[in-house]
């Protein structure tokens, strides 16, 4: 297969494309619970003078036996989560049992690490105060692993130590298939994504319907069934709940009719983009400037998990993935671990944002890895690159010659700016190209830049943008840029090192040289050639 094969197998070989929100973690929480003074106010609101530890501990007791009693009632198992056990693995064994019934499934208890009050005792003569600080500690939590009829799996696990916090963990894809069995839409799952749909315009227009309305509902209803932390009356006084992001993944899963061509495009997406990682290419993929200020690492990593790889690129604590989805569909996600690496408060509210972000990620990787294949030229346009060439007007432009160190590393640099709606600048060009030329090379100064810049422009590689000093790529300028940058890296490079004798090769290419030179040997006797006089 061809690489201009390659890059039409997402145009033409793709039986379903559908954008959702995948995995989303929320944070519930008090907002009048998150300070000593706060706590104390909550105790005498109970009915408490003396905010002692002594009462959170009896309320902890009492919250258990509610949680007891509410599984005796109602024939739900209760589970001790040892350390080390996979709880996802727990759970699917228990819905193996339930089926699709609405309802609790199970409810797990794990000791785990949270982030809760302790006390610390005061006295003042005869009187004896409490002050309250929130610290890491291991307490008890509840999992409470349920069925819904619109979110299909799910679990909520609630903290039994003030101020009791909880999480939530929903999936919009399982969402989706919900919503299509109750309309009678037939589809078949892959994973908890989508092999095919009867109604892919209908699904999409699903997967872009779910936000923070259906996420709060989910919330409210499960929040009057199950046993509660909060009381009625607790609520009716002013403590609620609110929802936050904690972690979101958006994803894109695009399903091939071949499996085995789909297989090849990926596994060429993994060899062509192991740079993604690097700061100039983050940001294009997250429209983010990246400075040396910015915290993180920046770095591309291929995980290997038998034979299955997968493609991670990290921006701050945002990361975006690649893998091939049960050997028949492209998966890409982009998850954010922290709403503030795109400078937006966690709360629910923020969805909406979050997701047209996450979805634009995703769509600028996939359009930057269809770029890297959109490089074919014609003869007639490479001979307009590597030739002298004269402009309508009559302007002379010297030839940018193939193997220059120089012209490589501008075309090198060209390839940042391909998504760059504003273009670039002489001295944003100037910079990229004397660091790839290195600190060994003539020093690259403004004036080789603008005579660069002149002849980029009348080879129609770049264009000014009006009434500015900035340039842009052109179409054209593009696929140059592309294709010599490839032809470089993959070919000459080579090639070079295998003429000379001083430096190492691979051995598969060393092996290939020498069929070519026995080959070349064998034409010259077959056409009895003798070899010219001294």
């Amino acid at each position: 297969m061809t690489e201009v094969d390659i890059n039409e197998i997402l145009k033409d070989h793709v039986t379903l494309d559908i954008e959702c929100i995948d995995r989303i973690y929320l944070n519930g929480y008090v907002p009048n619970l998150q300070t000593g003074g706060q706590l104390v106010r909550f105790l005498r609101h109970r009915g408490y003078e003396i905010p002692s530890p002594a009462i959170l501990s009896q309320m902890t007791t009492a919250y258990k036996a509610a949680v007891e009693a509410f599984a005796c009632e109602n024939g739900i198992p209760l589970f001790h989560f040892e350390r080390g056990v996979r709880k996802d693995d727990v759970a699917a064994e228990y819905r193996k049992r339930q089926g699709e019934q609405e309802g609790v499934v199970f409810i797990g208890i794990a000791q785990e690490r949270a982030y809760a009050y302790k006390a610390r005792k005061r006295v003042e003569g005869k009187r004896v105060f409490f002050d309250y600080s929130r610290q890491s500690v291991f307490v008890n939590h509840y999992y409470f692993y349920l069925q819904d009829q619109d979110f299909g799996p799910a679990f909520i696990k609630v903290c039994t130590y003030a101020p009791y916090a909880v999480k939530i963990c929903l999936n919009g894809n399982e969402w989706a298939k919900c919503q299509l069995q109750q309309r009678g839409i037939a589809f078949e799952p892959l994973d908890n994504g989508f092999l095919s749909c009867d109604d892919p315009a209908t699904l999409q227009e699903i997967c872009d319907q779910l936000g923070p309305e259906q996420f709060q509902a989910f919330f409210t209803k499960w929040q009057s069934r199950l046993p509660w932390r909060l009381t009625p009356e607790d609520q009716r006084a002013g403590y609620q709940y609110r929802l936050s992001i904690w972690q979101v993944e958006f994803s894109r899963t695009q399903v091939f009719d071949d499996p085995a061509r789909g297989r090849q495009w990926f596994e060429a997406i993994i060899r062509d983009n192991l740079d993604v990682g690097r700061p100039d290419r983050i940001q294009l993929v997250f429209e983010r400037r990246v400075t040396k200020k910015t915290p993180g690492l920046f770095r591309t990593k291929v995980i290997v998990d038998g034979v299955n790889p997968s493609l991670h690129a990290y921006y701050k604590k945002t990361h975006v993935k690649q893998y091939f989805k049960e050997n028949r569909a492209l998966r890409t996600e982009t998850t954010i671990n922290n709403t503030k690496d795109f400078y937006v408060n966690k709360d629910i509210s923020n969805l909406p944002f979050l997701q047209q972000l996450g979805r634009q990620i995703n769509r600028r990787l996939l359009d930057a890895q269809r770029i890297s294949y959109d490089c074919v030229l014609s003869g007639q346009s490479l001979e307009r690159i590597v030739q002298p060439t004269v402009t309508a007007d009559g302007q002379r432009t010297p030839a940018l010659s193939l193997g220059q160190p120089r012209v490589m590393a501008l075309l090198s640099a060209l390839t940042s700016f391909a998504h760059i709606p504003r273009g670039f600048t002489n001295k944003i060009l100037r910079k990229q190209v004397a660091d790839l030329l290195g600190s060994d090379s003539t020093p690259y100064g403004t004036n080789q830049m603008s005579y660069d810049l002149r002849r980029l422009r009348n080879k129609g590689i770049i264009w000014r943008i009006p009434d500015s000093y900035r340039y842009q790529l052109t179409t054209y300028g593009r696929k140059v840029a592309l294709f010599f940058t490839k032809l470089d890296a993959r070919i000459f490079r080579h090639f070079l090192a295998a003429t000379d004798s001083s430096q190492p090769i691979p051995l598969p290419l060393a092996l290939a040289f020498e069929q070519v030179e026995q080959a070349v040997t064998e034409l010259v006797n077959h056409a009895h050639l003798a070899p010219s006089a001294a």
